[in-house]
């Protein structure tokens, strides 16, 4: 993992490789959906050329997909710390969000239906700035909510000493 401007003494946890499946998966359906309708709707107008043309750009689209949602996967990471804890991502625009334990009022864990089916959930990080919310996709089911239960049992302790 690139951590370009993240604190590099941190135990960094990346996130589950299903978070990366289940994009890569996301991106087969619906490219290959609009690429085979414009492909269809080219057949129809008698326009084979122009479905042919999609389908190779289609095909590039796909490829360079398929590249940078690995890398965005591996971008994203969570760390732990005393009195924090720091959220980066990013492959272009690199991110690290650092939430401190007091400020945090509450914790979500998330699931909808693609991410149950692949076993991730995320974990929504909830402050009274929305500057410094935050989100973890991708961990496991089991690991989002020992997530959430130690995040919140810190924020309560943070709060309750201010």
């Amino acid at each position: 993992m690139d951590r370009l401007f993240a604190p590099p003494a941190e135990r960094w946890q990346a996130v589950s490789p299903r978070l990366c499946s289940l994009r890569r998966a996301l991106l087969t359906f619906w490219l290959g959906l609009l690429g085979l309708g414009g492909a269809i709707v080219a057949g129809v107008v008698g326009m084979w050329w122009l479905g042919a043309v999609i389908v190779v750009v289609a095909a590039a689209v796909y490829a360079f997909g398929w590249w940078l949602i690995g890398r965005n996967w591996r971008s994203w990471g969570y760390a732990e710390r005393g009195d924090d804890l720091l959220v980066t991502h990013g492959v272009l625009f690199r991110t690290l969000v650092v939430v401190p334990y007091g400020r945090m009022q509450f914790v979500d864990v998330t699931a909808g239906p693609a991410e149950r089916k692949f076993g991730i959930a995320k974990v929504q990080l909830h402050t009274a700035t929305p500057a410094t919310d935050a989100e973890i996709p991708g961990l496991t089911p089991d690991e989002a909510e020992s997530l959430r239960d130690r995040l919140a049992a810190l924020g309560e302790a943070r709060a309750a000493g201010l």
